[in-house]
């Protein structure tokens, strides 16, 4: 709608200008134009609001945007906003005194001054920085100038040396700085440098560990060799040795003493391979880890062969709690052809078969025919835990308690029996009740039962009603 002029006439109430109601129609037209009651986009409630020292639009997330007319500015007090610059018109700084957070760069063209600290993502937080040459603060809070840096660095550099000492135990110094250390060699060793390498070699005077060299009237104190040639006599006070083998192929090992001198024998002494003694050999204890051949007989009045003592009369014993095992090769078996008499407890581990009875971990079974245990007259047979068995059969059974899910005859269309002693009864141990359903007392029972259960009493046939529960 357009703005709505009043005609006021050509002088003060000379009649010619618009009636009341239609200058105040008029006006009401005008500020319904400007403030309007929906708002409306042309609207100044649509567009702004100033109300209670606050300017907003009546528009639901509406902006509110301030344009100069040209390169006007905006001011707000003294601060000036141009564009994208904000400056100060009674000062040359502006202060935001709250927090500042930015998500783009901030690009700083002047100088930076810092109150208090810079802070990174991590690490110290920085309060200064210092031009000391020498860094004598030891600030864990301040940066240093490069010129600091360099001259610290210079100064290190200058002022460090290189202590060495050698087989004399004499401490030298080399300035790093100004001096050069040199490497000399000695008798048969020379020295020579290439690039950041110094090479010590050795000339043909000095032994070396792979070389052929031949040494005259030197004494060895304590020497390792491993597998030295000797050719010809070697003469020796004392030999020590872990290992004394032959040279060549299947060439024997003389030992010969001189005159009466004998071959001692001083520590235990083991034969790994055969023995042959062509002369009599006389001693008091062998021990031997290799096989024995005895192809004469033996006698003896008590054979220990480790732990194992077999005396005159056959006894077998051992020293200690060991166990004597007699285990034969392969498919060999043990035969005892007498009678056997076991003493203590005799243990066996794999299967053992007693004629055509088995007894194998926990099973006993026979290998031909059934398994009759029958004890002696009058005697009982006592079988403790629970006995399980596929199919149990007996002529008679007595048992004080009987304990199954289910008893029932073997034989088709067979009675089942329970008969008591003398004057004894059947007590049927089950839960009992008075009434039957609805009916009340048991002397109110329906006239018709479900069924009759057939049984016998005293060999006669009876029939019992019984009803649902």
């Amino acid at each position: 709608m357009a703005k709505q002029t009043i005609n006021i006439g050509s002088s003060a109430n000379d009649g010619t200008g618009d009636p009341l109601r239609t200058a105040f129609d008029k006006i009401n037209d005008n500020f319904t134009e400007l403030y309007g009651t929906d708002n409306d986009i042309n609207t100044l409630d649509a567009n702004m609001n100033v109300n209670n020292f606050a300017i907003t639009t009546g528009v639901t997330n509406g902006d509110i945007t301030v344009t100069p007319n040209g390169t006007g500015n905006i001011n707000l007090g003294s601060v000036t906003i141009n564009g994208s610059t904000i400056s100060a018109n009674d000062s040359t700084q502006i202060t935001v005194a709250e927090n500042i957070q930015t998500t783009g760069t901030l690009n700083v063209s002047g100088a930076t001054t810092l109150a208090t600290s810079l802070t990174l993502a991590s690490g110290a937080t920085v309060t200064t920085i210092l031009d000391e040459d020498a860094m004598g603060s030891d600030s864990a809070t301040a940066l240093a100038t490069q010129q600091s840096i360099k001259a610290y660095i210079d100064a290190q550099n200058t002022a460090q040396d290189l202590d060495f000492t050698a087989d004399d135990s004499t401490t030298n110094s080399i300035d790093l700085d100004s001096e050069v250390m040199q490497f000399s060699g000695g008798t048969g060793i020379t020295t020579s440098a290439t690039g950041n390498t110094v090479t010590t070699a050795i000339d043909s005077t000095v032994v070396t560990l792979t070389g052929s060299q031949t040494l005259t009237n030197k004494v060895l104190t304590s020497p390792t060799i491993s597998s030295p040639s000797i050719n010809g006599v070697t003469t020796t006070t004392s030999l020590t040795t872990n290992d004394i083998t032959s040279n060549g192929s299947n060439a024997n090992i003389t030992i010969n003493p001189q005159g009466t001198g004998t071959i001692e024998l001083g520590a235990a002494t083991n034969i790994t391979g055969n023995a042959s003694v062509s002369g009599t050999l006389s001693t008091a204890d062998i021990t031997t880890t290799g096989n024995q051949t005895i192809s004469g007989s033996l006698t003896t009045g008590t054979l220990n062969i480790g732990d194992l003592n077999i005396d005159a009369q056959g006894k077998i014993t051992t020293d200690t709690n060991g166990d004597v095992d007699i285990d034969p090769s392969g498919t060999g078996a043990i035969n005892l052809t007498g009678p056997t008499n076991i003493t203590g407890t005799a243990t066996v581990t794999g299967q053992l078969n007693v004629d055509n009875l088995r007894m194998d971990a926990n099973t006993i079974s026979s290998t031909s025919g059934g398994i009759t245990i029958s004890p002696l007259a009058n005697e009982t047979l006592a079988l403790g835990g629970v006995v399980t068995a596929a199919e149990f059969q007996a002529t008679l059974a007595e048992i004080t308690t009987l304990r199954a899910d289910t008893i029932q005859n073997d034989t088709s269309n067979g009675d089942i029996v329970v008969s008591t002693q003398g004057t004894g009864v059947v007590d049927f141990n089950t839960a009992t009740q008075s009434t039957i359903g609805a009916n009340g007392a048991a002397s109110a029972l329906t006239a018709n039962p479900v069924g009759y259960l057939k049984i016998k009493i005293a060999g006669a046939d009876r029939i019992i009603p019984f009803y649902n529960a």
